[in-house]
């Protein structure tokens, strides 16, 4: 039980794994008014960055949940690094039905609801480790504007138009759950910038050290047409957002 090796390549230098940068992260976890000793539950934690600097910045305590043995070492070590090893602990697991053994303050998932089969199951997912009144986070793609044409959905990376909603119809999705949206952090242009771009120098200087590997081609590929497809579309059409939700 591993992520693909593809994206450890692509990803392997981010903390982040999703379009928010340090900043954002931080005002995000500031945004959510909650006292030092909240629990934490966090599903497809990546390489922990949110957890740890959360519990350095804000006295937080919990756990993290990843599918990649890759991040999830650099989890732990992150939390060596930042001295909250003994606030945070990081599993290597499958995130998909994934419960807290107690009940948590903070339930979240941010930027992998595939691991409820979308929205509506993610929240269902995170509202069995919460707390009566916790909070839940959940992380997603939205359309900042309608896409023209079938090359604009494919080219960022969505099966049809419907993949996505537009901000508005994804507040009204979750609305309609039965959750309360009670803040957000939306990424910009300038964050995205930040997480793309910054795949293709980690790719480029991957394929330096590994031009014999059985990914460099798919890697080759990737680098040659990534940053155009992102410029002319991603960056364009794809919204990304945090919404911390209370169910009603």
């Amino acid at each position: 039980m591993d992520l693909p090796r593809i994206f450890t390549i692509r990803e392997g230098d981010h903390r982040i794994h999703n379009p928010l940068t340090e900043a954002k992260l931080a005002a995000l976890g500031a945004s959510l008014r909650l006292a030092p000793g909240t629990r934490v539950l966090d599903l497809a934690s990546g390489s922990g960055e949110m957890l740890c600097t959360w519990a350095r910045d804000l006295g937080f305590t919990g756990t993290g949940v990843d599918i990649s043995t890759v991040f999830t070492e650099r989890a732990r070590a992150r939390a060596r690094a930042l001295g909250v090893a003994d606030r945070v602990e990081f599993v290597h697991g499958d995130a998909v039905g994934h419960v807290a053994d107690e009940p948590v303050d903070l339930a979240a998932c941010v930027g992998a609801t595939w691991i409820g089969n979308g929205v509506a199951g993610t929240v269902e997912l995170r509202d069995r480790s919460l707390r009566p009144g916790g909070l839940m986070l959940i992380g997603e793609p939205y359309w900042r504007q309608p896409p023209p044409d079938e090359e604009t959905v494919k080219a960022c990376h969505a099966t049809s138009a419907g993949d996505f909603l537009l901000l508005p119809e994804l507040i009204g999705q979750f609305q309609d759950l039965g959750c309360d949206v009670v803040e957000m952090t939306l990424a910009d242009q300038d964050s995205w910038d930040r997480y793309t771009a910054a795949q293709w120098l980690g790719m480029r200087r991957w394929l330096d050290a590994h031009p014999d590997d059985e990914l460099a081609p798919r890697v080759r590929e990737e680098l040659s047409t990534e940053p155009a497809r992102y410029a002319r579309y991603g960056r364009e059409y794809l919204g990304w957002g945090v919404f911390a939700l209370m169910k009603r």
